[in-house]
């Protein structure tokens, strides 16, 4: 049995590395995709992943499979295309340390999955089921998500959702708000950050966003907010709580709300999912410190699905700097 399975895109973030000597711009490609840092950094925690995507039968794609054998990621769920090459993303850094995308996926081969290509059966042994909101851009990958949710929720197995907005990648964003809703109305657990929270309500503050969200969608167990540098929140049955970040030198933000995401499912585990509908604000808040600090430590590297921190890094940070948890 897995413990988590995630359905998605697994892809190449190309991420700048500097000049060459003529001035060019030079690119790293990393392995990347939400669902599959999200994995990774479960993985690292030492609980059993398995993912569910498509990419293409070239180089890229035979990378991104090393990369999940190397991370411990199990590729039972892999399927490759031998005539859509695997979707690669430039990652550029502004000026104010935020970035822009610019997306090679029209088509790409993570649009490509079908539901013909999902083992049910994968789903079924798992105990949580993650997905985001990119396998809901396209067709056949919209239909094939669905319908592992829908085995999913038959099953009775906990649903995590990230919605991971890219606006480049949707026809509208009136269409992306469409789908991002009803991929909350299925989940169980959410994470949304602060400007994918503003955009859905229309609420700018967010302790009034949580709660509209909270009562729009009461099959939401738990529900975390990141805000960036400012920290992040929870609520949970009417109970909220908030843990702030911690300094580090950020060299690059790519993967840190995947990060969190992969911490939080992993405390998750470990709290029980039998009990994720009543967490105290105590075990809400170590929650998000523990989230927090896992998040900013991917921050002070490049890259994100193959240098997740490990278990000693994190004890030492906390260590370091005085944290209880």
């Amino acid at each position: 049995m897995s413990d988590v399975t995630a359905i998605g895109e697994l892809l190449i973030d190309f991420i700048e590395y500097g000049v060459s000597d003529q001035g060019n711009p030079l690119f790293e490609a990393n392995p990347g995709g939400a669902p599959c840092n999200v994995l990774a950094m479960l993985s690292k925690m030492g609980k059993k992943t398995t993912f569910i995507g498509k990419v293409g039968d070239d180089m890229f794609g035979k990378q991104l499979k090393d990369a999940l054998v190397e991370t411990n990621v199990g590729t039972e769920g892999l399927c490759y295309d031998k005539e859509i090459h695997t979707t690669l993303a430039y990652v550029h850094k502004t000026p104010d340390g935020d970035r822009d995308f610019s997306f090679y996926r029209q088509p790409g081969a993570d649009i490509r999955l079908t539901k013909e290509d999902i083992n049910a059966e994968i789903i079924k042994d798992s105990k949580l089921f993650h997905f985001g909101s990119l396998s809901l851009t396209d067709e056949p990958v919209k239909t094939a998500t669905l319908h592992a949710i829908e085995v999913a929720k038959s099953a009775g197995i906990t649903v995590s959702f990230d919605p991971n907005l890219r606006e480049p990648l949707w026809d509208s964003l009136d269409k992306a708000k469409e789908e991002i809703e009803r991929g909350m109305a299925l989940c169980d657990i959410l994470k949304i950050s602060d400007n994918e929270i503003k955009w859905i309500t229309g609420i700018s503050d967010y302790d009034e966003a949580i709660l509209a969200l909270a009562k729009k969608y009461p099959n939401i167990k738990v529900l975390f907010l990141t805000l960036g540098k400012e920290g992040s929140k929870a609520y949970c049955n009417g109970v909220t709580a908030f843990a702030p970040t911690f300094p580090k030198k950020v060299v690059e933000t790519t993967g840190a709300g995947d990060t969190f995401m992969g911490m939080t499912l992993n405390q998750l585990l470990d709290e029980g999912l039998e009990n994720i509908g009543n967490l105290s604000e105590e075990t809400l808040t170590r929650i998000l410190t523990l989230s927090n600090v896992t998040a900013g430590l991917i921050t002070t590297r490049k890259g994100a699905l193959r240098v997740m921190p490990d278990k000693a890094e994190i004890e030492n940070y906390l260590k370091e700097n005085n944290i209880e948890l």
